[in-house]
């Protein structure tokens, strides 16, 4: 029988509010309307970090095979147009980055993720801040398409411009983000591939030869394959906040088969190219030294982070493959 004094005790505590301990407070359902966690001071570093540097070989490569391709129909390099085009490719990847950092984290998307904490998930700067970061690059990069554009009296490409832009808002953002619903593969080939490396080869030869569209599609397989082995990596959080990426709906198995693909299919061009009428793309295979390696820690990684590396190299990969590609067109 418990005494008066554990009695006593027993009431005193049950009269008390129960604290929650460091990072359990309320905070509201919208993580958009959460706080700003002081974590210490935001640095260059941390927003370098959110620009996602690891991804930008990915609109440097288009732009260098889009440029190779142009100079089999004319030999003359626009380095004007193609330094142009390269400042579009970049500064629209790092909006798309900084704007799924805002939108992923305001849907709290990003609140478990495996990868490096992001600046809107980790509640260290607001939301809005991100956002306007995003529009900034977006507003950059639709700046230096206008000049391209005006250099080249191509007006038709304004709308390209336009269209490429939204699509990299609504790949996460908006009620209905294609990229929850395993569309953002389709995006990344259009856009990061097709539309990138040809578009960079018409402004620069006003023509599309056959190069051109073989070399869109390697970067697009590239493109996606990063993405494939980014969304394995957080396959597990995905599903538990309903994100139906590609790699959710079919699964870890298939995604491993499909990224080895993926990052296969551009060497086979390579060998098209090669066997044809350009024999230095037989050096392109150099770059299966970075890709093999890539493809193995895909099928035998153990923790999700090791796809991290694998992510890496593939992105890597992309640029070597095309500047070797690129001395193929034009050596």
């Amino acid at each position: 029988m418990p005494t008066v004094a554990t009695r006593s005790k027993k009431h005193r505590s049950s009269g008390k509010k129960k604290r929650t301990g460091p990072g359990k407070q309320r905070t509201s359902g919208n993580p958009a309307k959460r706080p700003v966690i002081e974590a210490g001071p935001v640095t260059v570093g941390d927003w370098i970090g959110a620009a996602r540097l690891r991804t930008l070989p990915l609109a440097v490569a288009p732009v260098v095979l889009g440029t190779g391709a142009a100079q089999v129909t004319d030999r003359e390099l626009h380095w004007v147009i193609a330094l142009a085009c390269l400042a579009v490719a970049v500064l629209l990847q790092i909006g798309v980055n900084f704007a799924n950092d805002y939108s992923d984290g305001i849907r709290g998307t990003d609140a478990h993720r495996v990868g490096p904490a992001r600046l809107t998930a980790s509640g260290r700067v607001s939301p809005r801040r991100v956002l306007i970061t995003a529009l900034v690059f977006f507003s950059l990069a639709a700046v230096a398409g206008l000049a391209i554009v005006v250099r080249t009296q191509q007006w038709w490409m304004l709308v390209v411009g336009a269209l490429s832009i939204v699509a990299a808002w609504f790949y996460t953002g908006g009620k209905r983000p294609y990229g929850y619903n395993a569309l953002g593969e389709v995006f990344v080939f259009v856009f990061f591939g097709l539309v990138a490396t040809l578009g960079t080869t018409w402004v620069q030869s006003f023509a599309l030869p056959l190069e051109a569209w073989l070399a869109a599609v390697a970067a697009g397989l590239f493109a996606c394959a990063v993405l494939l082995a980014n969304n394995l990596r957080d396959i597990d959080q995905d599903r538990q906040v309903g994100k139906r990426t590609l790699t959710v709906l079919i699964g870890k198995r298939a995604t491993q088969v499909v990224y080895t693909l993926f990052v296969l299919v551009p060497f086979g061009i390579a060998a098209v190219f090669a066997l044809l009428l350009y024999p230095i793309a037989w050096l392109s295979m150099l770059v299966l030294l970075a890709v093999l390696p890539a493809i193995l820690i895909v099928w035998t990684y153990r923790q999700a982070r090791e796809l991290i590396i694998a992510l890496s190299l593939t992105s890597l990969s992309s640029v070597g493959y095309a500047v070797l590609m690129y001395w193929a067109l034009v050596g």
